[in-house]
This record gives structure tokens, sequence and C-alpha cells, in this order.
């Protein structure tokens, strides 16, 4: 049975926060222009202010719709799916607004410390109604892991672009090969042609260069759900260090050392 809401309630809010992945819908005004459904599940960028309010940092891609559309009408919807345990399904619909990264508003919300390498935008969302159903038609699936830090190394190489070209080159000029100039290109406009992207491409603006801080390191994916789901080879793998089985090797080293040379000095002693 579809419950209906103003707000998300507490038992929705902590469900939400264990999700591994979920869906952004959105869709221009024009009737020929083409809807729109993305996948985000990069760990640690959906955010829940309150039970009206939520936030995802937007990475950068292959398209921008999302913010296309956001900005054009502001209508989005977000569907969470239970994959494990009780089924459900949760929509949350309202309102979002676009704060781009090299903006007050982005800079309110994600200071450069915890902002993810690849971070192009902030859609914050006004929750209008939450819908949840049953979810009896989606089957399980086992959570495996996140996958591999792929993405944020190439993120990373060119961010790293923008900052090498800092000092080389004229304050207003965009670095070829970095984040700027693929924003202000791929991440510029959507299928439709809408507007998406702009403040890359703004160069009286100057540099984002200086905003973009320092690249958090990316950690190996090890959280106690996907301790669980590896299996007993995986989890060796991963909390078993290098260093610690050196550790090991040369105190059993060691230790065979000081036995023979104490059955050489006993040896010694008889004699």
């Amino acid at each position: 049975m579809k419950v209906y809401e103003d707000g998300m309630p507490e038992y929705l809010m902590a469900w939400i926060q264990k999700q591994h992945v979920f869906w952004v819908a959105s869709a221009p005004l024009s009737i020929d222009g083409h809807v729109n459904v993305s996948t985000k599940g990069l760990r640690g960028t959906f955010h829940i202010v309150n039970s009206k309010r939520v936030w995802y940092e937007d990475m950068a891609g292959s398209g921008s719709e999302t913010i296309s559309h956001v900005r054009e009408n502001g209508r989005i919807t977000i569907l969470f799916n239970a994959f494990e345990g009780p089924s459900r399904i949760a929509r949350l619909h309202g309102k979002g607004t676009v704060c781009e990264f090299g903006t007050p508003q982005y800079n309110e919300l994600l200071t450069p410390s915890d902002r993810h390498p690849g971070s192009r935008s902030i859609i914050v969302v006004d929750v209008e109604r939450v819908s949840t159903s049953c979810g009896y038609t989606v089957p399980f699936y086992e959570f495996r892991g996140h996958r591999d830090d792929t993405y944020y190394k190439i993120a990373e190489r060119l961010e790293k672009s923008d900052l090498t070209a800092q000092d080389e080159i004229p304050e207003k000029a965009v670095p070829e090969k970095g984040l700027r100039e693929y924003l202000s290109t791929v991440n510029s406009k959507s299928i439709d042609g809408l507007p998406a992207i702009t403040v890359a491409q703004d160069v009286n603006r100057g540099p984002l260069n200086p905003m973009l801080g320092t690249f958090p390191r990316i950690k190996p994916t090890s959280t106690p759900e996907t301790r669980d789901t590896l299996g007993k080879a995986g989890m060796v793998m991963q909390i078993v260090d290098v260093r610690f089985l050196v550790g090991i090797f040369m105190g059993l080293l060691l230790s065979i050392l000081y036995s023979r040379v104490g059955v050489a000095l006993v040896s010694v002693k008889a004699e």
C-alpha cells in the first residue's frame, strides 16, 4: 500500500542513510524533451538536513541532464530501493536548487577538505511529498562493496592539471585537460540544449583552482557492511597489513637465530 507524507519520518531517514545507491529523475518542460534518470552511488555524497530537505554531491560525468532540468523548472524525484531486508520503495518528490562548484552557495555546504574529487555541483532538494510502497517486485541483491577508486583517480588527474597550470597561465585562461575545461565543454548543456554548468566557462570569474583545496586521499572500501559480504578471503586481504606480515617473518627469523645461538653456547659449555 502506498503511503504519502509531507516529510520523511525518523525511521525512513535512518533507512535512507543505510542505502548504497539511489536514483534521480527529472525532465524538461518541453514535450519533446528527454526524461532523465540517473544512478548515484558514491559513498558519503548524500546528506539529510532534516525531514524536508536533502542534498547530494553531484559528480562530473558524461551528461548533465539533472542540472539542466533543475535549473529550468526545479522538478526532481529521488528514488530509494531496498535490496536487502524488508522490501521498501521510497520516493522524495520536491523542488531542486543547483549550487554549482565555484559559487558561495556550494562552499557553504561543502568545504574543500570534505569535497570529493570531481564534484561539480550540489543539488539541494526541498522535499514536498514523500511516498513509500511495498517494493515486493524488487529482487534481493547482495551488496559486495563499492567499486574501486578509478573514478577518483581520473577526477584527481583533471583537478591536478588545473592546479599545475595555475601559476603558468594568465589568470582568466582555462587550463587544458583540466576539470574546468571538461565541465565547460562536456557538461555545459543537456542533450536538449538546455544550459547546465555555467561557472566553469565564465572566464571573467577567474580560475576555479584556488577552490580545489587539498585532495582527500581515497581509501580502499572496507565498511562493516562490505566486510560481512566479501567473504573470509576478502576480509583477510583487507585486514592483514603487509607490515604486519613482515613483522611476523622477522620475529620468526630472530627466534630461529636465537635458538641456534643458544644451542651452540650449550654445546660449547658442555665441551
